[in-house]
């Protein structure tokens, strides 16, 4: 064997169990025994192989079945190695330090140049989920599915299945559990059938477990010391061995109990429940304690279950009477059926061993027998027959109190018989209310002075003076009834009331002058009126109730009380006419539920009333206001007020100035509709307030730079989840007048140009070129001749919208020379335009013999008078006429919506508008124009067509 470390198992072994030759040839059906229809589709690959190889290689090559013994503890983690079967098997070259291993066939050890060893599982079967195999090591490990001893091997069958699929067995011992793998070695001169089993140990992850969380147990109370009782249910643990369950023991013996354990055959372990004390049921007649369950594992793991341990009743005990005698006294004139005494025994068992009967002595006389009755279970004693002079003063009645298999206890009454030589007063009554039995029946509520009987009181010997009076609580008097001797009337003094009280009991009592007393009982019973109505335990039934709830979901259970009694207390309830239809109310139940899915968002308090109706003739009801709240959960996600936001904002706006608000709304609740906002994208220029949601610019925005931004605005509430949503910003920043023109021809205040002395009036000379970074009307460029110097300059004309410069006037010999114009270029900003100036200089001559001349006068500062003169757009040129008047009012009020909110589209109507104006064509004349010497123009500029300006 060869240590692995952690990773292979302690058991590891190599053994040919059961070696026997093979021909692939000659016996293909060894791998596949005919168990199982799915072993024989589960070895394709290896027909395939005998159908390529097997031809040739049929007479040389042999194999040997060999058997493998792997074992390992359950529940390892995935990639433990369980061995190597290229190893084991011994297929690989002897390695240096292997002195103890047996040299190996030739024909069998995979050598240099030979092909690959390939180790492949007959079938997939439950390999797949607890080992993997590689395919070129032939290493096994363990997989991800962990390996459960219990869980495979639970049935503890003592089958093996081989023949190519994986499978599960128990030896007949239940301490073994085997993973059974058929392995096939390949290629074809290396073939083996390898049969690898896996042992499967067990390891103490289970605790025992009683199959009841309480046992009880019967112990008779008259066990002696030493009795053994099973106790039924014993712990279950699916370890086995030292690991399952070892020993038992109670948390509490109470001094009179122990516990042992027995063990069968079958190595179950039963505790067993030892008396060790006298038991007395009437002493205490029940124990309880914890019984626990320990395994052998280490650390042990323990299960416990509640042990009741209850003590049955035997019939150790007779019947006693407390006392001896019992000393009774009888009137002569006693009533028939009037009970003179009564006896009881005590026996202090249970059930039928505590059933006393009670019966006369034989030594009674059978004269007292028939004189008084005896009630053998109740044990009262009543007079049975009238009583004579003939019948004796004196009884002495001998009592048994019998009970099962017991000696009677004994009890003696005395009887005394007090004989009466006069007739007692007589109670005659006389009912004016409904009596029944001797039962007087009245209605509640019935008025005062009710009158209930007369009551007639007579002495049969004439002789004595009787007096009566009414015994007895209760609203009732007992009234002489005038002009009558001896006549009383019986009636009520108050209303009565059912549910405070519904049966009385009065007396009648009459007594002569000698004090002999006679009692006529009188029993009412009230008759139960419905004057009561349901009443609700508070007017008000205040519920609560998450929105979005299941239909049919339970409110309450609604409950009314009514005092009255049978019919007239039952209650029913209904709803109000003004509780919705969705809500509904078992009239018998009283249980109000909702129907269909509430939305605190659509309505979120609930008021109606509920009715409770009892059965009464007519019926009375009572009503209750259901007060519903709807709590709000959070179903809703922030809301912007607009589906997309757009600012305009001017450019050069300070950093941090309030842009504008995105408003957003959450119809939820609390904490659910609070709302957080927050800048998506553009974090580093754009910030926007998190509660107020004012959106601001960090820095300052150049609309030259970039003329808008798209920012994306999240908004997410305070809800568990949270909910969100976005929305779109477009900021649009509107120009200012903040660039001047930017001059692009001439190049320099030094460049010159020549011009021809024959050059013809109106002909073009050249033009100031230039450009404005702005928009709109700060973008509209007019041109003007503000300073002038030379010999006749005013010669020269500047077309304001083009600037163009043309010859006004045919040249005189006198124009020789440098012309010098100073013209202003402006734009049309509001509130301020802003200019440029550029010195356009004209040479008058026929050649440029002096360059130098030419330069030094250039480079003199020129004196000239700043003309304060605005360009005058709508000059008309001298060849064309423009007409634009028509287009002055339109301009005038675009400019003024420019200055609002859509200042790039005004300034499209302008371009378009002032475009048509424009003069289309010049004057096709082969002039030739010399360009200047120092200030050469590249052709394409002069090609580049300058921009449109507005007529204003």
């Amino acid at each position: 064997m060869r240590g692995r470390g952690n990773a292979r198992s302690s058991l590891v072994q190599a053994v040919s169990l059961r070696p026997a030759t093979w021909h692939p040839c000659l016996d293909m059906g060894h791998l596949h025994r005919p168990r199982s229809s799915t072993r024989h589709r589960n070895l394709p690959h290896v027909f395939l192989l005998f159908l390529f190889v097997g031809p040739f290689n049929c007479l040389a090559s042999y194999s040997r079945a060999t058997e493998l013994l792997y074992s390992l503890n359950e529940g390892l983690p995935a990639g433990v190695l369980i061995g190597s079967l290229a190893e084991d098997l011994r297929l690989l070259p002897r390695a240096s330090g292997r002195q103890n291993q047996q040299p190996l066939p030739p024909e069998r050890t995979a050598t240099e140049g030979s092909p690959p060893l390939s180790f492949s599982l007959a079938s997939g079967g439950l390999s797949g989920q607890y080992v993997t195999l590689d395919n070129r090591s032939g290493e096994l490990h363990t997989s991800a599915q962990e390996i459960d001893r219990e869980a495979l091997c639970l049935d503890g069958g003592g089958g093996v299945a081989w023949g190519g699929s994986t499978s599960i067995a128990s030896s007949p011992s239940s301490d073994s559990c085997l993973l059974l793998l058929d392995v096939l070695v390949l290629p074809q001169e290396y073939f083996r059938f390898v049969k690898v089993k896996i042992a499967i140990r067990d390891i103490n992850d289970n605790a025992p477990q009683f199959p009841l969380s309480e046992i009880s147990v019967w112990v008779p109370e008259n066990s002696p010391v030493n009795t053994r009782l099973a106790i039924e249910h014993p712990a279950v643990d699916p370890d086995v061995g030292i690991n399952g369950v070892q020993t038992y023991r109670l948390l509490d013996y109470h001094g009179m109990f122990t516990l042992d354990v027995e063990e069968n055959e079958n190595g179950e372990r039963t505790p067993y429940l030892i008396v060790m004390g006298a038991l007395d049921r009437e002493t205490q007649d029940q124990y309880v304690s914890i019984i626990i369950a320990e395994d052998g594992g280490s650390p042990p793991l323990l299960g416990s279950a509640t042990l009741t341990i209850g003590i049955s009743d035997i019939n150790d005990n007779c019947p006693l009477f407390i006392d001896s005698q019992l000393n009774v006294t009888v009137y002569g004139n006693a009533t028939v059926g009037t009970p003179i005494a009564a006896v009881q025994a005590v026996d202090r068992d249970l059930g039928t061993n505590a059933q006393i009967t009670y019966s006369y002595s034989q030594k009674v006389p059978q004269e007292s027998k028939d004189l008084f009755h005896l009630d053998e279970t109740t044990g009262v004693i009543k007079l049975f027959n009238k009583i004579d002079g003939s019948v004796l003063q004196t009884h002495k009645l001998t009592i048994l109190a019998n009970g099962p298999g017991c000696i009677p206890a004994v009890i003696t009454a005395l009887v005394s018989i007090i004989k009466v030589i006069f007739r007692p007063p007589e109670i005659v009554p006389r009912y004016i209310a409904n009596e029944v039995d001797g039962v007087v029946y009245l209605k509640e509520l019935e008025p005062v002075n009710t009158p209930i009987a007369f009551f007639t009181i007579r002495d049969p010997e004439g002789k004595y003076k009787i007096n009566c009076y009414l015994d007895g609580d209760g609203p009732f008097r007992l009234v002489p009834y005038k002009p009558y001797n001896n006549e009383y009337l019986l009636e009520t003094t108050k209303t009565m009331d059912y549910e405070l009280q519904p049966f009385y009991e009065i007396a009648v009592v009459a007594w002569n002058s000698e004090g002999f007393h006679v009692k006529r009982i009188i029993k009412v019973q009230l008759l139960d009126d419905n004057d009561n109505a349901p009443v609700f335990p508070q007017p008000l039934i205040e519920l609560t109730i998450e929105e979005n709830n299941a239909p049919n979901a339970f409110l309450t259970k609604l409950y009314a009380t009514d005092a009255d009694s049978g019919e007239r207390g039952q209650v029913s309830y209904f709803l109000g006419p003004d509780a919705p239809s969705y809500f509904s109310l078992d009239s018998v139940t009283g249980i109000l539920t909702v129907s269909t899915q509430l939305d605190r968002e659509e309505k979120e308090k609930y008021r109606y009333t509920v009715r409770a109706v009892d059965c009464g003739k007519p019926p009375r009801e009572s009503v209750a206001t259901v007060a519903l709240t709807v709590l709000d959960k959070n179903d809703n996600s922030p809301r912007f007020i607009n589906k997309d936001f757009s600012f305009f904002v001017p450019e050069n706006f300070p950093g941090y100035g309030e842009i504008g608000v995105i408003s957003v709304t959450d119809a939820d609740a609390g904490r659910n509709g609070w709302v957080a906002l927050s800048v998506v994208n553009q974090t580093d220029i754009f910030v926007i307030d998190t509660g107020k949601g004012m959106l601001r610019a960090k820095v300052s925005l150049d609309r030259e730079q970039q003329s808008s931004y798209t920012l994306w605005v999240e908004a997410v509430d305070g809800g568990e989840p949270a909910l969100s949503s976005t929305t779109k910003i477009t900021i649009l920043l509107l120009d200012i007048n903040d660039n001047p023109p930017l001059v692009l021809f001439p190049q320099s205040n030094m460049s010159y140009l020549l011009v021809l002395p024959s050059t013809l009036p109106g002909s073009p000379i050249t033009e100031v070129y230039a450009v404005d970074k702005d928009t709109g009307m700060n973008a509209v460029i007019a041109y003007s001749i503000i300073g002038r110097r030379g010999p006749r300059p005013e010669s020269f004309r500047i077309d304001p919208k083009t600037g163009n410069i043309t010859l006004e006037e045919a040249l005189l010999q006198t124009d020789y020379g440098l012309h010098r114009l100073l013209v202003k270029v402006s734009d049309h900003g509001y509130p301020e335009p802003l200019h440029s100036t550029v010195m356009v200089n004209l040479f008058v001559n026929d050649t440029v013999s002096n360059e130098s001349y030419i330069e030094s006068l250039l480079r003199k500062e020129p004196e000239i008078n700043i003309e304060e003169k605005e360009p005058q757009i709508s000059i008309e040129p001298t060849h064309r006429k423009i007409e634009s008047a028509s287009c002055m009012p339109t301009l005038v009020v675009l400019s003024v919506i420019s200055l609002g909110s859509i200042t790039l589209v005004t300034g499209m109507g302008i371009y378009i508008c002032l475009r048509k104006g424009k003069k289309h064509h010049r004057e096709d004349e082969n002039l030739e124009v010399q360009i200047p010497l120092k200030g050469k123009i590249d052709l394409c500029m002069r090609e580049r067509k300058p921009m449109d300006i507005s007529n204003i």
